[in-house]
């Protein structure tokens, strides 16, 4: 018995990886939902569908957050929107290919608030390293092994 079907979340606004995520899921037959505040460019297939949401801070966050839910994927490199997705049983994969977990995002959102708290004492972080080759090609291989696993466990 096939539990519901996997969706794929991209949190698009500044995500590097749009076009790998569309290969990815096409090759599994995954719905994908490109969430952003300003209209973009989406390849014309029926699986892929754009969602634009007002301006606004977190209204993407918000639109996927709700939805997100065990047996889905969201991509995304924002630390909060990982944390609330990972809180409700999804997958979370940042662009370079990171898993963000339940063993793991607690760590992540702590070292994303000593930034953010950093910067706004005025102290200079580097902020993060450049996107590399490296980076697209992990995000490739977690991607394709999220959509394994989940159909593994039974979804579609």
């Amino acid at each position: 018995m096939t539990q519901r079907p996997i969706t794929l979340y991209i949190d698009a606004d500044a995500c590097p990886v749009k076009d790998e995520a569309y290969k990815v899921a096409a090759r599994h037959g995954v719905k994908t939902f490109v969430v952003s505040n300003s209209f973009m460019n989406v390849p014309r297939d029926p699986l892929i569908e754009r969602v634009i949401v007002p301006a606004g801070p977190d209204i993407a966050d918000d639109w996927i957050a709700e939805r997100a839910a065990r047996g889905d994927v969201v991509v995304s490199a924002d630390v909060p929107l990982a944390d609330r997705c990972v809180k409700a049983g999804a997958d979370v994969i940042a662009p370079n290919g990171r898993a963000f977990t339940e063993a793991s995002i607690g760590m992540a959102l702590a070292t994303r608030n000593l930034m953010t708290d950093l910067r706004s004492f005025g102290e200079t972080t580097s902020g993060p390293r450049p996107f590399s080759p490296r980076d697209r090609s992990a995000f490739l291989s977690a991607l394709d092994l999220a959509f394994v696993r989940l159909k593994r466990a039974g979804f579609g």
